[in-house]
């Protein structure tokens, strides 16, 4: 995992981003990984205070906090980054998307997996939560605000509290997080009740036509 693999990403991942020297210095989110890296390093070398030691300073500096135990892999980004928590025993795969605000937590006090696996290319949107160890497949898109404590499959869309997959609507229908396009799932159930009223009412009339 090279530097110039880290640059090119960002630019991949944030149209904003103008000149490799405005990415080196000004992207908090590319600061947080390199440190981590850094810290991640000592930690699996049994030098886990130090590890700590860094990733505090990162978390002082940038305002993300990963811990020294998570694993993350290639081409990873995190857009504007302030309160991006992501937890010790947390796994990220390769070309993962995360923007500022989202938790990858953990829901236990015991000393095992408690913390999210993502799998590759995933999209996290602002503010969202992850927690316990579910998996998140591959190519998945989580949308702004969502609350996700279950499993979501490979390729689908999750959006709302408690986060649910978005049916006839796929992670390739939206190739970056583009949150005016995400569904509402309120509005869409109110919609289905709806429509089921509406074929009641028609069978309804029909049959008194028939008898009368």
């Amino acid at each position: 995992m090279s530097i110039r693999t880290d640059i090119r990403t960002v630019f991949e991942k944030d149209p904003a981003a103008r000149s490799i020297m405005e990415v080196i210095f000004f992207y908090p989110g590319l600061h947080a990984l390199w440190m981590h890296r850094f810290a991640h390093f000592l930690w699996t070398h049994g030098l886990k205070f130090l590890g700590r030691a860094v990733s505090q300073k990162a978390r002082f500096f940038t305002g993300i906090e990963i811990h020294p135990g998570a694993k993350i892999g290639k081409k990873f980004f995190i857009d504007h980054g302030m309160g991006v928590v992501i937890g010790e025993t947390a796994e990220i795969g390769d070309g993962v998307l995360l923007y500022q605000g989202v938790v990858l937590g953990g829901t236990s006090l015991d000393k095992k997996k408690r913390h999210p696996t993502v799998g590759n290319n995933v999209v996290i949107g602002a503010g969202a939560i992850v927690l316990g160890p579910v998996n998140i497949g591959d190519d998945a898109r989580i949308g702004a605000g969502s609350v996700v404590v279950n499993d979501v499959p490979a390729n689908s869309t999750v959006v709302g509290v408690p986060g649910r997959v978005s049916r006839g609507l796929t992670a390739a229908d939206i190739k970056v997080l583009e949150h005016g396009k995400l569904p509402d799932p309120v509005a869409e159930a109110i919609r289905i009740v709806l429509q089921d009223q509406e074929k009641l009412a028609e069978r309804l009339k029909k049959i008194e036509e028939k008898k009368s």
